[in-house]
């Protein structure tokens, strides 16, 4: 009897735990908001997704900032730009953030950890390079969710994404939003550094800085505060503040700095220095760097500096030389070569006006430098310009040179072509001594090598094995000898060059064996009056215009290239003085040209210094039906009373901004200065001198462009345009955050 009571008792327990646990789950609902229910599924969403997930992204961009590659050649962004392929090792981790945090929204629904769950789903598409699924992830977060302190978490990595899209309109808008809202001391921290990459991204830097200034009492010490302090630091130089510029350096080495960031602080600051200090010589502030052992593989990045502070202080020929050790300091990384060659470019361009050395070494620069840099474009557009403008300048030169020649008596002329051959025989014999000096060199080197070496020789690297690469000097010089920098180095034959097939020499045996060319020919020491020498110099002497036809097509090539080098000058290198200097020996030289009408339109539109109604009466006087005397005749309003001078002045912009938009700025600037007088007056002569402003900016920087600005104040200040210049230069100028927000 007890025991059926006991049995009762016990299945009656047991159905009503089963009872009360069924009751407990049903109250369990995602959707429910009841207390228990809510903070199981807190508890749940936290501990067995959230926290994975948050913990997964964590090691993901830790892992992405440890394999970072920082180009310190230029500014560094305040926050790392969201590249996919940067991504690319870490994508597993990404989607098994996506995953985990993807389990709150889908099985917890009621947490209050949906919004955090979002904004990881946001950033990790945003990481993944997904930036329109990511985009709408963190819209979503702002539209839906619960929590403010989340929302506006996800509305600043919102921003961020705007950013990297170059979406600045947008990104704008929710900065002003943000801006009004009551952020935590996190958020505050993370909205000022995205608010200041932003204004970095459109180089509007002095805004940048100020809202640095007050978000640097916010970061925590660690490398990544020490490196916004390097960004800081080089905005300062940019703006060529160099004591504020070295008070962030200093601030580099509190932040606990990684020691390529340590080092790069270190030379900036000194180079800084050097620049501030006149009694500091450049070669004394960095002998110490220079000595350092630690820094054998960075000290073609020490004369580098250097040589940039050389240039500052405008000694170039010293700048010059600094610029070369760097290159030849060089170790197996060669990141540093080509801004280096740019840096020379740029002396031999805008310091000593050595066009021929400045193409050059554009040329070798662009060969070189990754196709994402920013300065890739703009040397694109100088090369080409440059290439044309060496064209022109070497055909007038050639052409000069070779009627001088037909101008002597024949038996000097033969003198002459005999020392040019002489020369050539001179240069092939000291080039075949240097390659078997090179051998030797080489075979000693392979020697010694050998006996110290005793790993098998395919374990070696080649570009860190000095027997490798000086075999590979070796056999370069061999082959190609002592090429010049140039394009087109292979060439066994180049116009208007001493090279000839002896610069093509084969590879020497045991000192024994005759050189050959690349060709295959061999190369023998010609001798006076021989068939071959005979041969050569008729060869030479076909290049020199003898005959009248022969002439008239020489001067016909360089009177072309006095017209196109005086426009180059003109449109192009906008060098008026040069322009004018050109365009007047062209018609001095050929007086008869055909290109005299625009010559003559082309020195009134450049030619400051009073004389522009003197060429104006010889236009119209010489050439009154001309089509450039028309463009005088609408300058002057002739035509202004038929209505037709604004239809074609908006037409022609049209044209022009087409230009300017496919970032064809060099032919942009050269046809808006024509537009800009012959529509002087009309009703859009702002809206190209706007224009001209902007062009500006890409082809003459940052200076020429806050000229032109301030300019355009003073020259149309009733045009509607003016309140869009002055909060552009508003932008540029201002220093106080509270202002701008």
């Amino acid at each position: 009897m007890r025991i059926n009571q006991h049995l009762t008792c016990s299945v009656n327990l047991q159905l009503l735990l089963f009872a009360a646990f069924a009751s407990l789950i049903s109250g369990c609902s995602q959707y429910s908001t009841g207390r228990l229910s809510v903070g199981y599924h807190n508890l749940n969403a936290k501990f067995n997704a959230y926290v994975i997930a948050r913990d997964k992204m964590r090691e993901a961009e830790m892992s992405m900032r440890k394999n970072r590659k920082e180009d310190y050649n230029q500014i560094l962004p305040l926050l790392s730009p969201l590249d996919s392929l940067e991504a690319q090792p870490v994508n597993d981790l990404l989607q098994d953030v996506i995953k985990k945090a993807s389990l709150v929204p889908d099985r917890h629904q009621n947490s209050k950890w949906v919004d955090n769950a979002y904004v990881l789903i946001g950033k990790a598409r945003l990481y993944k390079g997904q930036f329109t699924d990511g985009i709408e992830t963190l819209r979503y977060v702002n539209a839906k969710g619960r929590d403010e302190e989340d929302k506006h978490e996800g509305l600043i990595w919102l921003m961020r994404a705007y950013v990297e899209t170059k979406d600045y309109n947008s990104a704008l808008s929710v900065a002003e939003y943000l801006r009004s809202q009551p952020l935590n001391d996190k958020n505050t921290r993370d909205y000022y550094l995205v608010k200041a990459y932003l204004h970095q991204q459109k180089q509007e830097y002095t805004l940048s800085l100020a809202i640095l200034e007050e978000t640097f009492d916010l970061l925590p010490k660690g490398e990544e505060t020490a490196r916004i302090h390097f960004s800081a630091a080089q905005m300062y130089d940019l703006l060529e503040k160099p004591q504020l510029a070295n008070v962030h350096y200093k601030a580099v080495f509190r932040n606990r700095p990684s020691y390529d960031l340590s080092f790069f602080a270190n030379m900036n600051a000194l180079q800084n220095d050097a620049l501030t200090n006149a009694n500091l010589s450049t070669e004394s502030g960095f002998k110490r760097m220079l000595n350092d052992r630690k820094n054998s593989d960075l000290r073609d990045r020490l004369y580098y500096s250097m040589g940039v502070i050389e240039t500052r202080k405008k000694k170039y020929p010293a700048a010059i030389r600094f610029f070369e050790e760097s290159v030849r300091q060089t170790t197996t990384n060669t990141g540093q070569v080509p801004y280096t060659y740019l840096e020379m470019a740029k002396v031999y361009y805008d310091k000593l006006q050595n066009y021929e050395l400045a193409k050059a070494y554009f040329d070798s620069s662009l060969a070189l430098l990754p196709k994402t840099s920013p300065q890739f474009q703009k040397i694109t557009e100088r090369k080409e310009v440059l290439d044309e403008f060496v064209k022109q300048l070497t055909t007038i030169r050639t052409e000069d040179s070779l009627q001088r020649l037909s101008q002597m008596n024949p038996a000097a002329l033969e003198k002459f072509l005999d020392g040019v051959i002489e020369k050539e025989q001179e240069d092939r014999e000291r080039k075949v001594k240097e390659a078997q000096k090179l051998v030797e060199q080489a075979r000693t080197l392979n020697a010694n090598a050998l006996n110290t070496f005793n790993g098998d020789p395919a374990d070696r690297f080649i570009l860190t094995d000095p027997i490798a690469l000086s075999q590979g000097k070796v056999e370069f010089k061999q082959r190609w000898g002592n090429r010049p920098l140039e394009d087109d180095w292979r060439r066994s034959s180049k116009v208007a060059t001493l090279l000839t097939q002896a610069d093509n020499i084969a590879p020497v045996s045991s000192g024994q064996r005759s050189m050959a060319a690349a060709s295959g020919k061999d190369t023998q020491i010609l001798t006076k009056d021989s068939p071959e020498w005979k041969a050569r110099r008729d060869a030479l002497y076909r290049n020199i215009p003898l005959r009248k036809q022969e002439l008239d097509a020489s001067n016909q090539r360089m009177e072309d290239a006095y017209y196109k080098l005086g426009k180059i000058y003109k449109f192009s290198l906008i060098e008026p003085e040069n322009a004018v200097k050109i365009f007047m020996t062209a018609l001095e030289r050929f007086p008869t040209t055909n290109y005299k009408p625009e010559i003559y339109y082309l020195l009134f539109l450049t030619d400051q210094k009073g004389k522009q109604e003197g060429w104006k009466t010889k236009l119209l006087e010489e050439f009154p039906n001309s089509s450039y005397t028309r463009l005088l005749t609408k300058v002057n309003g002739s035509i202004a009373a038929t209505g037709n001078l604004e239809l074609e002045a908006l037409k022609d912009y049209e044209k022009i901004l087409t230009l300017y938009q496919n970032a064809n700025y060099s032919e942009a600037f050269a046809q808006l200065e024509m537009a800009i007088v012959t529509y002087s007056g009309s009703k859009v002569e702002d809206k190209y001198a706007l224009l001209r402003i902007y062009l500006l900016g890409k082809l003459q920087g940052r200076e020429a462009y806050l000229k032109a600005l301030n300019g355009f104040i003073k020259d149309f200040p009733t045009s509607p345009l003016l309140p869009r210049v002055r909060e552009v230069l508003e932008a540029q100028q201002s220093a106080s955050i509270k202002k701008n927000g």
